[in-house]
């Protein structure tokens, strides 16, 4: 037996392990010393207590017999289906209950979404970009084309950029708004234009808004489902964990409309299938949890928290605007990317920081060769924490 050899197409490290492999070097030799991470992005803050308090309704239902809920449906508990479907009508966007998938997370659903395209697929992904991305597509043998995002573009690429010899070779192409790592968001225009290219080209964009709620500017869609076309050629993949505190909860979700077809095949039926194949569904509690985010006092209660994590932005590009640093990000999104300052590479940077400062971050090459030179900040840590780095940062800045 011969097992996945695309394996051997991985790079060893994966970013973030990578990551916490330096800074816990760091820390065996120096310990005591407290490191300010703004490098993953994972949330500082508890979940809402509007979702406490029904994840702790849910787990008593399951000490009653009338209440005890076993395996769930497979696809998403019908309450939580219709939730998310109504947060989606609430923005004028036509979405059926059957039409969103519950998921443990958006990471999950990013990978295991190849399985209804195959293998031996060209797949479109703009770098920088998130690594699981590309991992993803790695170990299921598919080709890659890298179409590159930088400064003169605004790092958000349009179909006018793809290479001739690329042009109409996509069967997915990946889209981040608002992105990570750079922060950079699609306005609507631009985003048509890749939908227009899509069914065009009768592509499959899949479509990842884990960080839709962080839009601010009214003008900037939330999701994919606003424009025109979309229905037919895109999946949206969402999450809670940025949204809602999810990180340690895991759950997430996944659209796919039933105008959705290649090949004379329906991808909401297939998911349907694979779904009922693949997975006994998320755990009812969890679910329950979910669905009290989309209340009103949930929604109030997440963009409470929002706020903060908004403020912690805030404070870093005060601190970067001082120094003249370019970045992007941080508006409409919870991550800054920073052109590392004095031509210096990324990881070089990373070092720089973490030996001199105590601050963790992540280095731009991760997401992709572009990235080199550049620097993302995570604004997802404490307020505290975020205010002594950014203090840091600035005089470090200046003195260099």
């Amino acid at each position: 037996m011969i097992p996945n050899i695309n394996y051997n197409n991985l790079k060893d490290s994966y970013l973030f392990a990578g990551i916490a492999k330096k800074t816990k070097a760091y820390l065996e030799a120096n310990p005591g010393t407290h490191l300010y991470r703004m490098g993953i992005g994972d949330v500082s803050l508890p979940l809402c207590s509007a979702v406490i308090e029904e994840l702790h309704r849910a787990v008593d239902d399951q000490a009653v017999k009338g209440t005890f809920h076993g395996y769930m449906p497979e696809c998403g508990a019908d309450f939580l289906r219709k939730a998310i479907a109504d947060y989606y009508r609430g923005r004028k966007i036509s979405l059926s209950d059957d039409e969103v998938f519950v998921s443990s997370g958006a990471s999950d659903e990013l990978g295991d979404i190849l399985d209804i395209f195959g293998h031996d697929k060209t797949v479109m992904i703009m770098e920088p970009a998130y690594p699981a991305y590309v991992d993803a597509n790695i170990i299921a043998g598919n080709r890659i084309i890298r179409l590159s995002a930088g400064e003169d573009n605004g790092f958000l690429p349009s179909p006018a950029e793809i290479p001739t010899e690329a042009w109409g070779k996509a069967d997915l192409i990946y889209i981040c708004s608002p992105n990570n790592p750079t922060g950079a968001v699609f306005s609507k225009t631009a985003l048509q234009a890749w939908i227009d290219y899509a069914n065009q080209t009768d592509a499959v964009i899949i479509f990842d808004a884990a960080y839709e709620a962080f839009i601010e500017e009214e003008a900037i869609p939330h999701s994919i489902y606003e424009l025109t076309g979309a229905r037919t050629c895109a999946v949206e993949i969402c999450s809670l964990s940025k949204t809602a505190g999810f990180t340690g909860t895991r759950c997430g979700y996944t659209v796919i409309p039933h105008d959705l077809e290649r090949g004379g095949m329906n991808l909401n039926k297939m998911w349907v299938r694979n779904r009922t194949t693949k997975t006994n569904g998320v755990s009812y509690i969890i679910q329950r949890g979910a669905a009290a985010v989309f209340t009103e006092r949930g929604q109030q209660e997440i963009h409470e928290n929002i706020k903060v994590y908004k403020e912690n932005a805030n404070v870093l590009m005060e601190a970067l605007d001082a120094v003249g640093i370019t970045y992007y990000g941080g508006k409409n999104a919870p991550y800054i990317w920073m052109k590392c300052p004095g031509g210096m590479g990324s990881w070089e940077f990373f070092d720089k920081l973490l030996n001199e400062i105590h601050v963790v971050g992540t280095p731009g090459e991760g997401f992709g060769s572009c990235g080199e030179g550049y620097f993302r900040f995570s604004t997802f840590g404490s307020p505290k924490d975020t205010v002594e780095a950014a203090k840091r940062l600035k005089a470090l800045l200046e003195n260099n």
